[in-house]
């Protein structure tokens, strides 16, 4: 790649070789005509791409809901309301057993060639256990994101109003310091439009950044109150009228969609050629959280998104890279241009186009991040 822009095309250089000084890519072009250097790695006829940018995961928790997916997959429909198991699990757990989660997790992604990391909170829902949510997804993660406005949790269920107030007062005051970004889950089962308004304005108030879980589990207002409150993203994005996908097209907002979800869940799928005919821009992310989706595989993601939702490989290929940048608000990441940090992984493939072609098979030979080796495949 050759830019941060996911419109922009792929900008495939063959027979190419890159320069990386002070972390960061310093020259690209062709190999016959690269400067010399301190230090050179041969790849091996090996495609290089751009490190995938996760933008939206939900690490800090604790506990396992494998019976709810067996579930599932037996005929019970996906509900919003499993949340509250994990709270019950991730409340109980010490502070080093969830930071330990969060350190594994991350380790698995970057074993796939994921180099940079958003993370949610959301699984505490007091003020105490969100404020030492965001504090380990802050330090291990590359962005940290407030999700009080998670679920409504089981002490609140009958004083909804006053479970609001609490997150967009003194739990976000609690979490602000540490947060990039303040999320609200805009679903039926989880906030509706007032509530959602309401944590928004005073996220606003604090300078944070905003992101939305918006028209996931059916038709709704997230999608258009992402693009009104200017978010980064509008994330899921399954159930879109044509007034949601015209918002998101002639917005900034991207449309981060989560294809691991739709499998783990047996949902209906985005329709992403959809959003990328109207002009929106779009980002894959994987959801890894341990209800919806368990899944830290950003490949298996790009290989559904070109089976189940009509994306080119190179469309997908963009989407995990570039478009997971757009959506941190990052043009350092995403991509190899000249200034871009260095970070990219070599596929035991010779194209990009073998991570959909050759689907669950581990391509990831080796992981640089800020130009260090950070992974690399037991031969």
């Amino acid at each position: 790649m050759n830019n941060g822009r996911p419109a922009a095309g792929l900008g495939v250089v063959r027979d190419a070789a890159f320069v990386v000084e002070d972390g960061r890519v310093a020259w690209v072009g062709s190999a016959s005509a690269a400067p010399a250097a301190d230090e050179s790695i041969d790849a091996g006829g090996r495609a290089v791409i751009p490190g995938f940018v996760d933008s939206h995961a939900h690490l800090v928790f604790a506990g396992d809901r494998a019976a709810e997916f067996e579930a599932r997959m037996t005929g019970e429909p996906y509900r919003a309301g499993g949340i509250r198991t994990t709270v019950a699990a991730t409340r109980a757990a010490a502070d080093a057993a969830l930071r330990a989660n969060v350190r594994r997790l991350v380790a698995e992604m970057t074993r796939q060639g994921t180099t940079t990391v958003e993370c949610k909170t959301g699984y505490g829902l007091t003020v105490d256990d969100e404020a030492r949510a965001i504090r380990i997804a802050r330090e291990e993660c590359d962005a940290a994101t407030f999700l009080g406005a998670h679920v409504v949790p089981a002490e609140y269920a009958e004083r909804r109003a006053d479970y609001v107030d609490l997150v967009r007062g003194p739990m976000l005051e609690a979490c602000a310091p540490s947060a990039n970004y303040v999320d609200v889950f805009c679903e039926r089962g989880a906030f509706d439009e007032d509530e959602t308004r309401a944590v928004l304005d005073a996220a606003k108030a604090r300078g944070l950044g905003i992101r939305l879980h918006a028209n996931q589990l059916g038709p709704g207002p997230g999608v258009r109150l992402a693009v009104e409150y200017g978010a980064a993203s509008a994330d899921h994005c399954t159930f879109l009228d044509d007034t949601d996908v015209e918002a998101l097209a002639g917005s900034s907002t991207v449309a981060t969609l989560l294809p691991g979800v739709e499998f783990s869940t047996r949902s209906p799928y985005p329709d992403a050629r959809r959003l990328i005919e109207a002009g929106a821009t779009v980002a894959i992310a994987t959801d890894c959280n341990p209800g919806s989706c368990y899944t830290s595989s950003m490949p298996f993601c790009i290989a559904l998104a070109v089976r189940e939702m009509r994306m080119s490989p190179a469309e997908a290929l963009l989407a995990a890279t570039a478009g997971g940048a757009r959506a941190l608000g990052r043009t350092d990441i995403g991509h190899l241009g000249i200034g871009a940090r260095a970070d990219f992984a070599l596929l035991d493939a010779p194209s990009y186009l073998h991570l959909a072609y050759r689907p669950g098979v581990p391509l990831i030979h080796s992981v640089w991040k800020s130009g260090v080796q950070v992974h690399r495949t037991q031969s």
